[in-house]
């Protein structure tokens, strides 16, 4: 598998992949899920989310500028960007609406202007975009995958999950491919592919609808997808707290001693950190300084040292620590802002 970099081959380091999870436990789950879970199981089990969350397709229409219903029916508008950061996005969308108007038929100009417009918060925009790629190219893959990326941002999960599915559909039995980051890590190498980003995001939009033995099928499959270091640390994160909120402790902790601080991860240090707190590695008091700004990193780091208190039986401080990520201020786009309002809206 080869990413192309400045005109180079590069290689993705090998990884001792982690071993599949067993298979039989979760459809046992699955199968007792969908006959009918008792509603009024605890916050954390399969079946107690339905009645809890609110679709945000049913919220009705948005407020003039809002881009999204939050899960607890606030309204969510664009984050204000530092003008640094905005510098950068505008000169990036503008580059990819000159392409876009100079072929806007073509599949690539397509996905990148969606994507140069997500990233500054314009979701809806961005699904609009990708809606019209795939009435142009309705089998390419990379369309659905990003048009339900954003439908996750937005809160819709039941369009992310059909989006999804039609996404695994289409690359069955195909090659995997590299996908291209839209802002180049510190290193300048893509850490994930096409197949892997498919089933991670699968994955977490049942995840946040608390269907966690679906989401484990889902991430089931990611983790035979991720080739790079970063991809297995971010997989396994997911996978070690839908585990062990299925009863499956035992089979997280054989997936954590794949995990280890040298593992030469370029992006995912808050996922590597949470997970070596679930091994005793990590302190909370090293993840969580009173003193952290708030960020994408530090929102990730909080949404799993509180899960890790969930776990861990102590759910008053779990739930603190979700209310802090909610309410902190900073954006409302990161997956650890969308679990923790999750959690929020089940309890």
């Amino acid at each position: 598998m080869t990413a192309f970099l400045s005109g180079r081959t590069r290689r993705f380091p090998t990884v001792a992949l982690p071993i599949r999870v067993a298979l039989a436990p979760v459809m046992a789950c699955v199968i007792a899920s969908c006959a009918g879970a008792d509603s009024g199981a605890d916050a954390g089990v399969e079946g107690a989310s339905d009645a809890a969350l609110v679709r945000a397709e049913d919220r009705g229409a948005l407020p003039d500028g809002a881009e999204a219903w939050s899960i607890t029916g606030v309204a969510l508008y664009p984050t204000e960007l530092t003008p640094r950061v905005a510098e950068v996005y505008q000169t990036n969308l503008e580059a990819a609406q000159a392409d876009f108007d100079a072929d806007p038929e073509d599949v690539d100009n397509i996905v990148w202007l969606g994507r140069r417009l997500a990233y500054p918060g314009r979701y809806r925009e961005a699904i609009a975009v990708f809606t019209r790629g795939i009435a142009l190219h309705p089998n390419d893959a990379r369309l659905y995958r990003h048009r339900g990326h954003r439908y996750l941002s937005v809160r819709e999960f039941d369009n992310a999950i059909a989006d999804f599915g039609r996404a695994v559909n289409l690359i069955e039995g195909t090659e995997d491919q590299v996908e291209p980051d839209g802002l180049p890590n510190a290193a300048g190498i893509p850490t994930s592919t096409l197949h892997f980003n498919i089933w991670y995001h699968l994955g977490l939009a049942h995840y946040l609808k608390g269907e966690f033995a679906q989401a484990l099928l889902a991430w089931n499959s990611c983790l035979e997808a991720s080739r790079h270091p970063d991809s297995v640390v971010a997989t396994t994160y997911w996978l070690n707290n839908t585990l062990r909120r299925l009863g499956m402790a035992g089979q997280a902790d054989e997936l954590l001693q794949a995990i280890d601080a040298d593992m030469g991860i370029v992006e995912s240090t808050a996922y590597l950190n949470v997970l070596l707190l679930h091994k005793g590695e990590r302190s909370v008091e090293e993840l969580m300084p009173e003193t952290a700004e708030v960020s994408l990193e530090n929102t990730t780091t909080s949404y799993g040292v509180g899960m890790w208190h969930f776990l861990n039986e102590r759910p008053g401080r779990a739930f603190e620590i979700f209310e802090g990520v909610v309410g902190g201020g900073g954006s409302w786009s990161p997956f650890g802002f969308i679990a923790a309002e999750a959690e929020l809206a089940r309890r």
